[in-house]
């Protein structure tokens, strides 16, 4: 979970054209909800909590704080939203029945204890990367020895808890692993990086966060949480604890980290799968690509904190550590507000309570960025071959589809999945779909070629844009989502274009009635 700011309006009537291989054209209708305006920042989570969903009053339980809980009802999740539903006149259901033209794909749910079907374990388990620097992660799978091995790489503010539906499903047929970036999730430090001279502060009181002090300990004089250390993080994780070259899925900064990763090191990455990707990261210049306006800055997330940027840090932290907040950032991120959020919640306020937090924090939000944006890494993968593949979820309010739609201009034969309805985290919303399309993927990949994309009838139909209606079981009831795929014969002017004919079309449609 990242931070963007996004803009919106109200309620719109969009049409699309889908593409068919036969090249006949398809006129589907949804409403699309804008958001508001919002500008916000993923944060971390006790286990105490409770963020009740579908049905449920209570919404907070209490925590083991000093602080007071305030009540948090998340009543936006006691809405179920699945897919679009056009209700405005006759007209619009008229155009809504040509979607039964639409073929539909039936695909396995997650894995049912009732029927006899058993999950993946998951280990959580600790590497000791560097002295003082342990990297929590969690695997599954690792009796699959002949089998590929994946890789998830968390968003900003979450960590490996955000894809047990992956680990548990995807690791009965590979072996799979998900970590914590250092400075995040279960990846903070265990000592403080820069501490007081003394235990306590002027007014007595024990100093109760960490980095706030006089000068930083020996193992933490370059420590920065930034996106090269990420980068460097991933690279010993792959050669050390997993021993071979992997397929790497990220969502919203993961995704960013992902392809910063294959840039650099395309030897170790057999495939990176987008989830979602934020499209920027670090908001400070990078020493090294621009040292003279780098000078201009005099801190950049070292430790200890500068006494200006710690009064602002508590401030900021005070607000985005409230559980209240928190629900309302999850409120934001799902389009589907039946998902039961209840553990992501959980974990994200745990996060947040841990002495090292704060500081942590405050080191990612005014690290350096990269020494290649994220365009320049996508050129580096399209240069070295290294396969991508983009699944976005379309209700994103913080990476919107246009983003993807960027990506896919820029590499023309990277298939592209878009998702309705589904969120900035598509792989919580619809881990069906999101587990089904990377099987599907992998399989692709690892037959050369034999095996054809998830989705796609035949190997002639890559080159163009389709729907699909993908259906599933889940909690004993069907759902469906609608599945837009873009060939490599995609162009972003054509998608633009067909938006506005869609809605030349509807405007004369209305006036008709």
């Amino acid at each position: 979970m990242d931070v963007l700011l996004y803009h919106s309006a109200p309620y719109h009537v969009q049409l699309q054209f889908v593409e068919k291989r036969t090249s006949s054209n398809v006129l589907q209708s949804s409403v699309e909800r804008r958001q508001q305006v919002f500008c916000g920042i993923g944060t971390s989570f006790s286990k105490q909590h409770s963020v009740k969903n579908a049905d449920h009053s209570e919404a907070f339980g209490s925590l083991n704080t000093n602080r007071s809980l305030k009540a948090a009802p998340l009543r936006a999740f006691n809405e179920s939203y699945n897919g679009p539903v056009v209700r405005e006149g006759q007209v619009f259901e008229e155009i809504s029945n040509t979607e039964n033209t639409v073929s539909k794909v039936l695909i396995p749910g997650l894995p049912d204890e009732s029927k006899g079907e058993s999950d993946a374990s998951i280990s959580s388990c600790y590497w000791e990367w560097k002295p003082k620097l342990s990297v929590y992660y969690e695997k599954a799978g690792c009796e699959n020895v002949k089998s590929p091995a994946i890789l998830f790489l968390p968003g900003f503010g979450v960590g490996s808890f955000h894809y047990k539906k992956q680990l548990r499903d995807l690791g009965r047929s590979y072996r799979v692993y998900a970590l914590d970036f250092l400075g995040q999730g279960k990846s903070l430090p265990i000592e403080d990086p820069a501490p007081w001279l003394t235990e306590v502060n002027l007014s007595g009181e024990l100093n109760p966060t960490w980095g706030f002090g006089d000068k930083p300990e020996p193992w933490a004089e370059e420590l920065v949480y930034s996106v090269d250390l990420w980068r460097d993080q991933v690279q010993y994780f792959i050669e050390q604890v997993i021993g071979e070259p992997v397929y790497i899925v990220g969502n919203s900064l993961g995704g960013y980290v992902a392809t910063y990763f294959a840039a650099h090191n395309p030897q170790l990455v057999k495939g990176v799968t987008l989830l979602n990707a934020t499209p920027f990261w670090g908001f400070l210049p990078n020493p090294t690509k621009s040292p003279f306006i780098a000078r201009m800055f005099p801190w950049s997330g070292t430790f200890p904190l500068p006494a200006n940027v710690r009064k602002l840090t508590e401030i900021v932290w005070q607000k985005m550590s409230d559980p209240e907040n928190i629900a309302n950032l999850l409120r934001q991120v799902y389009a589907d507000h039946t998902t039961d959020v209840d553990d992501v919640f959980s974990q994200i306020v745990e996060t947040t309570q841990h002495p090292a937090a704060a500081a942590a924090f405050a080191s990612i939000m005014c690290a350096p960025a990269g020494q290649l944006s994220f365009d320049e890494s996508l050129l580096r993968c399209g240069e070295s071959a290294v396969p991508i593949c983009l699944m976005y979820g379309k209700e994103d309010p913080w990476v919107r589809p246009l983003w993807g739609q960027q990506v896919k201009r820029q590499l023309p034969d990277t298939p592209y999945y878009e998702i309705s309805p589904a969120g900035h985290c598509p792989h919580d919303e619809v881990p069906e779909v999101i587990n089904y399309l990377l099987r599907g993927w992998i399989g692709n990949l690892e037959s050369k070629g034999s095996a054809t994309l998830p989705l796609v009838d035949d190997t002639e139909g890559i080159g163009y844009d389709f729907t699909k209606d993908v259906e599933f079981m889940k909690e004993e009831s069907k759902k469906s989502v609608r599945v837009r795929f873009f060939g490599s014969k995609f162009s972003l002017w054509n998608l633009i274009w067909s938006q506005i004919k869609s809605s030349l079309q509807i405007l004369a449609m209305t006036r008709q009635y």
